[in-house]
């Protein structure tokens, strides 16, 4: 009789429930999925109005890294007006992913025409370089279509991101700006890009230098006269980094300045691939790396996998089909790690500004040299916590990248300083080749269970970079020494009168080298032997000379 009340008590409970949900309007459920999924999308696309109402529109602080003796922040960045400022994202476009989709598809550039001229490099290759002069966005200017020899005006080169070129509205939105203050620009395209074939087997790469360098010194030569500076853009800012570290003080360019750089590509690579939303982008950026092939079909199908770079799906797929065979690279990994910038950023030897937006969907902070920017006095890093990836949008129209003017007034503010960095005749080692084997080098990154990733280095840890250059160099020396000596000993095994006295030199030079390295291992090696074998040896000893020492032992403990 219980449990029939009960039963009954039960589903009549139940039917209650049911009774009062279907009570409830049908707009109220559709409301609460609205709210529900408006909440869901504001926290997946990383949207910040509301953070930003709260401050009251009046953006975040831009963060500066810099080494506290540095002059370059001292007497130029502290005097800029906006890298001291905020910055606030256009409150339409509060979210990275916004940002970046609405520079790419839409970005207001503004309206203006290039004149091109062709650069033939020295391995044949083909470099459209896109001109616009001051005169050109002048108003009431007669233009000109040369710029004389002996032009003083400030050449700013530009160098474009990943399949961009100098149509891509962030460029035109540089060019306009830079050339509306009176300065002249020049955009290099990379090989293949803004309509131009590629005319040799060689391809631009993340970390490939030659074609910058040999740009820039072409226009150094061209306008001897004329303060250069260079502004490098996504991958375009890895490439710049890059050849300022590789060429140290021997560099022609009295500033630079890179914007959202990838800084480590290996770290970038894992990233790229750990969100729903990081995949679209590398979708979306294979899919142009697969245009760019097409236009270039020959030569990747003579060069590289062409079944393989049609059906990729990733830019690491690209990477592995299309730009490890063509720069001859063991594997993608090595490609990454050797073409990272994040190694050379301590050699860089001219006054450089690093801005990157700290959400990034693109190129993640993760990968930003924070320690290594700060122990360079030449290097200021600027981050805002927003922008997305190259485009910081501003104002209520979004008409203008914040970045865009911060580049331009601190060149602006170093041109007119004492601190233009002024090309120095070094004998450099060179810069790497692309056909070095490099496998076993480092960085390696470590993932972390969070999924977060960092590099960590393969060997022991040297704190200092300049210490880590001097190890290198003494072990290259005595490596060159010993095959010289291996080559002597083979040449002339039997007569040792015959040696001249550069090569007795070199022999003794070799041998006073190899006993200073050996000899704290032979001491170390030594102490482990005797600590190890001690208890052994101790008891030896002792089963021997028990007798003897009980003669010299006391009475009573001989007992014992």
């Amino acid at each position: 009789m219980d449990s029939s009340n009960t039963t009954v008590t039960s589903s009549s409970g139940y039917e209650l429930l049911l009774t009062a949900v279907s009570l409830i309007p049908m707009s109220h459920y559709l409301l609460g999925v609205l709210f529900f999924s408006l909440v869901f999308l504001y926290n997946f696309l990383e949207f910040h109005f509301l953070q930003d109402l709260v401050r009251g529109f009046r953006g975040s602080p831009v963060s500066l890294t810099f080494n506290s003796y540095s002059e370059i922040y001292e007497g130029v960045a502290s005097k800029c007006r906006i890298l001291q400022g905020r910055y606030l994202a256009t409150p339409w476009l509060s979210s990275p992913h916004f940002q970046t989709v609405f520079l790419n598809f839409f970005g207001n550039p503004p309206a203006f025409s290039y004149r091109r001229q062709l650069f033939h490099a020295s391995d044949g290759g083909t470099i459209a370089l896109d001109w616009l002069t001051s005169s050109d966005v002048s108003e009431g200017t007669s233009n000109t279509n040369t710029i004389s020899k002996d032009d003083k005006t400030p050449l700013v080169v530009v160098v474009p991101g990943l399949t961009s070129d100098s149509d891509s509205a962030y460029i035109k939105h540089l060019a306009f700006n830079t050339a509306k203050r009176g300065w002249n620009v020049v955009v290099s395209n990379h090989r293949g890009l803004g309509g131009i074939s590629v005319t040799s087997d060689c391809f631009y790469n993340a970390g490939w230098t030659e074609d910058i360098r040999e740009v820039i010194n072409h226009l150094h030569v061209e306008f001897p006269e004329a303060p250069l500076f260079a502004v490098g853009t996504s991958i375009g800012a890895n490439i710049l980094v890059k050849y300022l570290g590789e060429d140290g003080e021997n560099v022609p360019v009295a500033g630079a300045a890179a914007i959202s750089s990838p800084w480590d590509l290996l770290i970038g690579d894992r990233f790229i691939c750990r969100r729903l939303l990081q995949k679209f982008y590398d979708r979306a950026l294979t899919v142009g790396l697969q245009g760019y092939a097409q236009l270039h079909q020959p030569r990747y199908m003579r060069l590289a996998d062409w079944e393989g770079i049609r059906k990729s799906r990733s830019i690491r797929d690209f990477d592995n089909y299309a730009t490890r065979l063509v720069g001859k690279f063991e594997t993608v990994d090595t490609y990454y790690r050797r073409c990272s910038s994040a190694g050379y950023v301590g050699s860089v030897s001219v006054p450089l500004l690093c801005i990157s937006a700290l959400d990034d969907p693109v190129c993640t902070r993760e990968a930003i040299p924070w320690d290594e920017c700060r122990a360079n006095k030449n290097i200021v890093l600027a981050t805002t916590q927003h922008g997305g990836h190259l485009a910081f949008f501003e104002g209520l129209t979004a008409s203008s990248l914040w970045w865009v003017k911060a580049v331009n007034e601190f060149l602006g503010v170093l041109h007119s300083s004492s601190f233009v960095h002024i090309q120095k005749k070094t004998e450099t080692s060179g810069h790497h080749s692309s056909f070095e084997s490099a496998i076993d080098q480092g960085p390696y990154v470590n993932m972390a269970g969070d999924g977060r990733v960092a590099a960590i280095g393969s060997g022991e840890i040297v704190e200092d970079l300049s210490e880590l250059h001097n190890k290198t160099k003494d072990r290259d020396e005595m490596a060159s020494d010993v095959e010289k000596v291996e080559l002597l000993t083979e040449a002339k095994p039997s007569s040792s009168s015959d040696v001249r006295p550069t090569e007795t030199s070199s022999l003794t030079k070799c041998i006073n080298q190899l006993s200073r390295y050996n000899r704290r291992s032979i001491w170390l090696l030594a102490y482990i032997a005797i600590m190890t074998t001690w208890p052994l040896v101790g008891s030896a000893l002792l089963l021997v000379f028990r007798k003897k020492l009980r003669n010299y032992l006391p009475a009573g403990l001989r007992k014992k």
